[in-house]
């Protein structure tokens, strides 16, 4: 399984959660709310999660397993999947990335990509 399929296609919103950050003990808590369309003609099942998030020091943390949130959707064509999640970095800034493990209805396994996408504290950056 290594080929990545762009009828999947992946968007992100990310939102800081100030009420349940303490940055005077550098913890930054981030939600990102995760939207998976299925451009395809067929039915796509999402198995796996492979997140590589990595902060402002340069500080990498890789995060893999089954399904999202509990779940192993499947995400009939011309459709879309959405779910939240979050994060908790020690530095107000990150970047997190990654990809999906898939399989179409038929059987064939492949990847759809998780763009690159900031973790900001509003204002830290200008």
């Amino acid at each position: 399984m290594t080929d990545v399929d762009p009828a999947i296609k992946v968007q992100v919103d990310t939102e800081y959660l100030e009420e349940q950050s303490t940055p005077a003990e550098d913890k930054y808590v981030f939600s990102y709310t995760i939207t998976i369309i299925n451009l395809g003609d067929r039915t796509a099942k999402l198995e796996t999660r492979h997140w590589i998030i990595t902060d402002a020091n340069g500080h990498i943390t890789e995060v893999q397993g089954a399904g999202v949130v509990g779940e192993t959707p499947t995400i009939p064509p011309n459709t879309a999947y959405q779910y939240t999640s979050g994060t908790v970095m020690d530095t107000p800034v990150g970047f997190m990335e990654g990809r999906y493990g898939m399989v179409w209805e038929d059987g064939k396994q492949f990847f759809a990509a998780i763009p690159t996408f900031r973790l900001a504290v509003p204002g830290v950056l200008h």
